[in-house]
């Protein structure tokens, strides 16, 4: 049997990369979906890819009237709403010195106002027992070089996952956050990194990824499914971290 038959979900930033497999991957469990994204074209393209059981809605997770729409919109397809996957997120990576008040704003507004004020508009549509995804990284806990705005909104992410889950628990509504590793999708291309940065980058990742590989995106969006479906029913609170070992265990 699916395992996420009948049930109504929303992805944010579902037109690309990890947000679209997972799309992919629920309406083959039995979930209908919608999806948001800001490009029109792109929304076009993934509804066409993804069927009949996707709906398509553009939403700029800035604009809290978008996300007021959004919650309009899901009350008039679905009327209620089982699971949240609030996926949509950017990262600009520069150093120290190179980063602007523009490129702050955006990725805290993207990544943390965002994600925050999407859960604050869907939640009275949630039903007892819903589950909410909260898409982090594995650099939650970690520093990098020229990502320290990027790894920050992603800490943001992890500590509302808990506290969400302390405030949603009442009506058995469940919040986790996946921490997706190394994952070789449309993100890289909007990093700010040169075409040669990207290929620098795709070629170490054997130095420092213990299983010598980047993530594919059916292996995250695979883990999406496990936290929406019933077989983590016990989970709430819990960072779910996908990133073959990168996080705890050093390469050399």
């Amino acid at each position: 049997m699916a395992r996420l038959s009948n049930k109504t979900a929303v992805i944010t930033g579902g037109t690309t990369g990890i947000g679209f497999e997972t799309a992919k991957k629920f309406v083959e469990e039995g979930a209908r979906v919608i999806i948001t994204g800001q490009n029109e074209e792109r929304l076009k393209t993934a509804a066409q890819k993804l069927g009949e059981n996707v709906i398509t809605v553009r939403v700029d997770v800035r604009l809290l009237s978008d996300l007021d729409a959004l919650a309009d919109r899901v009350k008039l397809e679905f009327g209620s709403l089982e699971i949240l996957f609030a996926n949509a997120g950017i990262g600009l990576f520069a150093p120290l010195n190179d980063v602007d008040e523009a490129s702050y704003d955006e990725q805290f507004d993207i990544n943390v106002k965002g994600m925050f004020f999407t859960v604050q508009k869907l939640a009275p549509l949630l039903e007892k027992g819903a589950s909410i995804i909260l898409n982090a990284s594995s650099v939650h806990e970690k520093g990098m070089m020229a990502a320290s705005i990027y790894c920050a909104t992603k800490a943001a992410v992890r500590s509302f996952a808990r506290n969400l889950a302390a405030e949603l628990g009442n009506r058995k509504i469940r919040v986790n956050s996946l921490s997706p590793g190394i994952v070789l999708t449309d993100f890289q291309g909007k990093t700010g990194m040169s075409p040669e940065e990207i290929d620098i980058f795709a070629n170490s990742i054997t130095q420092v990824v213990p299983l010598e590989r980047a993530g594919q995106k059916e292996e995250i969006a695979s883990a999406v499914v496990f936290l929406a479906s019933d077989e983590s029913s016990y989970m709430t609170a819990a960072d779910l971290v996908v990133d073959a070992g990168q996080a705890h265990l050093k390469c050399y």
